[in-house]
């Protein structure tokens, strides 16, 4: 029987939404109960974890939910531990450039969520100093992974849509203000203080699928608001939401494609799913959301005519879209890239959603904020 290869891992931030919720639940524990990762040559990558965080209370009653006994508040405790190879930080924003370094000085590999850090500056200095460290470092970039982007690279892999033109995306939702229900986001992130904000929060994943589907951004130009600036918090007391809570954006690409870009948390959702991409080329069209993936060739467009006096007759302009086949099993998209970057760890395989790619995101994230303050394009090198 092939060995089991256990890999300890430091996860910083477990009592947050998505620190528990997507990473230890839905990815780690998924990956346990499954019998770990695979490996290529046989025998599994079996991942030990050690839970960190703030409250103690509450890393004793997650650990008891799930059967785990490793926990701790000591940071540099957990890190000093031989057997802990890998850091993983889910923490907001504002506390992670400082703990990524101490993971770095621990000599650990290092997988942490997104924004890499505050600002490109100290995002390109960690991705430096991973890597004269020698360390092994990613980023999630969950979207990626998504079934309904993954069928829309398969399209782009396969030629339908001949050349590329431009890119509509829409994501967002209703948050509520916390008052007479509860807000569905932690108010963090709606202070600037805090690291709060919607660009930072989505320009980084707007940089990656951009960039891994379409082209580099070259250009960028911006608007962003503050639609709800009086929020309610977690204690049920009134804030001023000060962050960005929409921005309205144009990305100019490489080779000429143009993508607009909505994001949102004050928007009524009139969609068949929270985030769609629309893809137009000379060939083809197609809409991709979470899951979804819908196509319209070239040989099936219909030919509309402009004419409000009349009322549409037939088929909807939605129902003359085909849906794009399954033609696969498709795991949770966190899931699947903790189990790329364990192999990457473990066995070398490759792995390119990197620091030096989160740095980007932040670099993007920044000429957006700059965009939106000074009304003007800003160019990308």
């Amino acid at each position: 029987m092939a060995a089991r290869r256990s890999i300890g891992i430091v996860i910083n931030g477990v009592t947050g939404r998505m620190g528990y919720r997507q990473h230890l639940v839905r990815s780690l524990l998924a990956i346990r109960e499954q019998g770990g990762v695979p490996l290529a040559g046989g025998g599994h990558i079996w991942p030990e974890l050690v839970l960190v965080g703030r409250d103690p209370d509450k890393l004793a009653a997650i650990a008891a939910r799930h059967g785990l006994t490793e926990w701790t508040t000591d940071l540099d405790a957990a890190l000093a531990r031989p057997d802990v190879e890998i850091y993983f930080d889910a923490q907001v924003t504002a506390q992670r450039e400082k703990a990524i370094r101490q993971a770095i000085a621990a000599g650990k590999h290092i997988y942490t969520e997104k924004p890499l850090a505050e600002s490109s500056t100290a995002a390109e200095e960690l991705a430096e100093l991973a890597a004269t460290a020698g360390v092994r470092n990613g980023v999630v970039q969950d979207k990626l992974f998504l079934p309904g982007l993954r069928k829309l690279k398969r399209l782009i892999d396969g030629g339908f849509f001949g050349q590329i033109l431009s890119v509509r995306g829409e994501f967002g939702y209703w948050v509520f203000e916390g008052d007479w229900q509860v807000a569905q986001r932690p108010s963090w992130n709606y202070r600037l203080a805090d690291g709060g904000g919607i660009v930072m929060d989505m320009f980084p994943h707007w940089n990656y699928v951009l960039e891994e589907l379409f082209g580099a951004v070259r250009g960028v130009q911006c608007t962003t608001a503050t639609h709800i600036t009086k929020r309610v918090d977690e204690r049920g007391e009134e804030y001023v939401a000060d962050a960005d809570d929409a921005a309205y954006a144009i990305f100019e690409l490489e080779g000429g494609i143009v993508a607009q870009l909505n994001s949102s948390w004050a928007v009524r959702v009139n969609r068949d799913e929270l985030v769609e991409f629309q893809v137009d080329g000379t060939l083809g069209s197609a809409v991709a959301g979470l899951r979804g993936c819908k196509i319209q060739h070239r040989a099936t467009t219909p030919k509309p005519v402009w004419n409000p006096d009349l009322p549409l007759t037939g088929a909807s302009f939605r129902d003359q879209w085909t849906e794009v086949p399954d033609n696969d099993e498709f795991d949770n998209g966190f899931k699947v890239q903790w189990e790329a970057y364990l192999r990457h760890v473990v066995a070398g395989e490759q792995f390119h959603w990197d620091f030096a790619s989160g740095a980007r995101g932040v670099r993007l994230a920044e000429a957006g904020l700059q965009s939106a303050r000074e009304g003007r394009r800003i160019e990308l090198a």
